[in-house]
C-alpha cells in the first residue's frame, strides 16, 4: 500500500505572494509554500499534488480529476472561499477529508471575508498562522487519514 496522497489546492493571485500585500500574506512565494508543504509532507509519509490556478473552472476540474485519486484535500480557496457555491459543491462531492487553510486571519479582515462557502464542507480550518498553517493543514491530515486507516 502506498502512502496517502493529499492534493494542496490555491486559488487566484496565490501565485503573487511575496509581492502582494506582504503587510498581509507575508513575503515567502508560492514555491516557499510549495517547498514547505513538500517538506512537511516528507516527514508524515503523504504525497502530495501541489498545484494553483487563478481560474476557477481548473480549480473544479482538479477537484473532480481528485475524486478517485487522492486520500484528502488541503485548499486555500483564496478569494473564491467567498463567492464560489461551485468550488464548495466539488468538494462536498469528493466525499475526502478537506482541510481549508487561508494565510490572513480572514475574520480581522473586511466583513464580506468572514463568509465561507467552503467551511461547512471542510473537517477542519486552519486561518492566521501565516505559511505555517500548510504545514499544520498537513499534519492535521496525516491524523485524519490515519484515523481512516485504522477503523
Amino acid at each position: 500500500m502506498g502512502m496517502p496522497s493529499v492534493l494542496v489546492l490555491n486559488g487566484p493571485n496565490l501565485n503573487l505572494l511575496g509581492t502582494r500585500e506582504p503587510a498581509i500574506y507575508g513575503v515567502e512565494t508560492l514555491d516557499d509554500v510549495a517547498r514547505l508543504c513538500r517538506e512537511a509532507a516528507g516527514r508524515l509519509g503523504l504525497e502530495i499534488d501541489f498545484r494553483q490556478s487563478n481560474a476557477e473552472h481548473q480549480l473544479i476540474d482538479w477537484l473532480h480529476e481528485a475524486r478517485t485519486r487522492v486520500d484528502g484535500i488541503v485548499i486555500n480557496p483564496a478569494a473564491y472561499t467567498h463567492t464560489s457555491v461551485a468550488i464548495a459543491d466539488a468538494l462536498a462531492a469528493i466525499a475526502k477529508p478537506v482541510i481549508e487553510v487561508h494565510i490572513s486571519n480572514v475574520h480581522k479582515r473586511e466583513a464580506f471575508r468572514h463568509h465561507s462557502f467552503v467551511s461547512p464542507v471542510a473537517q477542519a480550518i486552519i486561518v492566521g498562522c501565516g505559511t505555517q498553517g500548510y504545514a499544520l493543514a498537513l499534519e492535521h491530515m496525516a491524523t485524519l487519514l490515519a484515523k481512516e486507516v485504522a477503523k
